[in-house]
């Protein structure tokens, strides 16, 4: 068996025939152009990212009277990890609990009844 392509001599002079259309040999200049701008672009892009926080300390002509003005420090982190104290006693005593519960199973089969009659009536 015989591959294509096996057979031809290196691309010299211009030809095409041995070059494949994935192939990435030589870029145009506009194209080179585009690269480097789009590059120098993305790099700007980034720098300027990395001074959002002393930008946004600039005052801004526009900014209405009536805005707060700025806190000096940061503010702290919130405290996620401060829990409340546990509770002595339950939140629902348990005969409550348990008339809620035979209330919401009642409700729930007036529910389903009614479903069912409606479905049969259609």
């Amino acid at each position: 068996m015989v591959w294509p392509g096996a057979g031809r001599p290196p691309n010299k002079g211009g030809d095409t025939r041995g070059r494949r259309s994935g192939d990435v040999r030589e870029m145009s200049a506009g194209r080179q152009n585009r690269v480097v701008a789009w590059g120098v672009l993305l790099m700007a892009a980034l720098a300027l990212g990395g001074c959002s926080s002393t930008i946004a300390d600039l005052p801004v002509v526009g900014t209405p009277a009536d805005a707060p003005a700025r806190p000096k420090e940061a503010g702290a982190y919130l405290p996620v990890h401060d829990l409340p104290p546990d509770r002595d006693e339950a939140v629902i005593p348990p005969k409550e609990r348990a008339k809620i519960e035979s209330e919401l199973i009642a409700a729930r089969d007036r529910q389903a009844s009614t479903n069912a009659q409606n479905g049969a009536a259609k």
